[in-house]
């Protein structure tokens, strides 16, 4: 029986345990570089034991910033500042992921200790692009642009460069991030998707964004590594996108050389009533998984050692992403160890063996 300390393998990568970090913003690039507070910031959580450090929403273009201290991958400039994180992550016995992202019509937002909403474009903010000219609402009312089938293809394309320059950089994990309202995901949902071409409509037409940008990454990542893909895996909107829609999207993106969805929810419109409580995302991934056929990531207010545990022992998920637990508790994976009584399975760091 699997237990949130026993190896995982996917593809060609080996994580030592099922415990992830998943990809948090810090808004604390210039630029879009990683400095030391990135290499700090990831570097710690993989010297307390997590299994997989998936580094944050990760810009393809400048556009797709979600403000302008997000991380980003459009350029070659930035490979190496990631690389050298990378390389100590690896180190430390994790594995490095990113999540490749494009923010879309919540982009040229300002960083969130300063207000949240829309940046003007003579403010320090930019034009947004989107399925439709549909603001998001609240703070974040620019109207973004309805992208041409140019754009579209112009996007699909900074993915796979974005990718190129990835693998560049040293990950060995690729997620694509179609969650939380973002470019991908406003084409998913017919709340934000209106468009009466090929890309919008029908559930084939919606898919279509997200099954094509997959595959221009596929084509460039390489086969024995994980391409995985972050999704919401509801609206929580009557009517909208749903798990039963998810589930399919599973299906159809496992045939694309998926190897694993990442399951969220939530994000594409304001004002929805979430029900969140403690692990409430855990069924969308139990679902995906089991009526899919793919492996799946939980995440959304995991916290003990012991819900953690039950969640892979129960084959409701392969893997746990934590979230804020991480930014609490750096060495998160080292205190659940001792909780289910498996520090055998994760040695500490030579410095730190006096006080593990």
């Amino acid at each position: 029986m699997s237990h949130l300390f026993a190896p995982f393998t996917l593809k060609s990568v080996t994580l030592r345990n099922r415990i992830g970090v998943s990809p948090m913003c810090q808004y604390s690039s210039k630029d879009g570089l990683a400095d030391d507070w990135h290499l700090v910031h990831l570097g710690s959580r993989a010297v307390g034991g997590a299994g997989l450090v998936i580094a944050e929403a990760t810009a393809v273009s400048p556009e797709g910033r979600i403000s302008p201290g997000d991380a980003g991958i459009w350029s070659e400039a930035h490979v190496e500042p990631l690389a050298r994180i990378n390389r100590f992550i690896k180190s430390q016995g994790a594995v490095a992921g990113v999540q490749i992202a494009h923010a879309g019509r919540k982009a040229s937002a300002a960083l969130p200790w300063s207000g949240e909403g829309h940046l003007a474009d003579n403010a320090g903010g930019w034009p947004t692009l989107a399925p439709s000219a549909v603001p998001f609402g609240g703070g974040l009312d620019k109207v973004p642009q309805a992208m041409t089938q140019s754009d579209i293809a112009r996007v699909q394309s900074e993915f796979a460069a974005a990718a190129e320059r990835s693998l560049a950089a040293g990950y060995e994990w690729m997620e694509i991030h179609a969650a939380h309202g973002y470019l991908a995901h406003e084409f998913l949902s017919p709340l934000s998707n209106q468009r009466a071409d090929e890309y919008g409509g029908s559930f084939e037409n919606r898919i279509r964004f997200l099954i094509e940008t997959t595959r221009s990454v596929r084509a460039v990542w390489p086969e024995n590594l994980p391409l995985t893909v972050r999704i919401s895996g509801t609206d929580w909107v009557e009517g909208a996108w749903d798990v039963e829609q998810s589930i399919e999207l599973a299906r159809r993106l496992k045939t694309e050389g998926v190897d694993l969805i990442d399951c969220s929810s939530g994000g594409i419109v304001p004002g929805v009533k979430i029900p969140v409580g403690p692990g409430y995302q855990v069924a969308i991934a139990e679902r995906i998984r089991r009526e899919s056929g793919i492996a799946t990531a939980a995440v959304g207010l995991i916290t003990e050692p012991k819900q953690a545990d039950a969640i892979i022992r129960e084959g409701r998920a392969d893997l746990v992403l934590l979230a804020r637990e991480f930014l609490r508790d750096a060495y998160w994976p080292a205190h659940a160890a001792k909780v289910l009584e498996q520090t055998e399975a994760l040695a500490a760091p030579k410095q730190y063996a006096r006080a593990w």
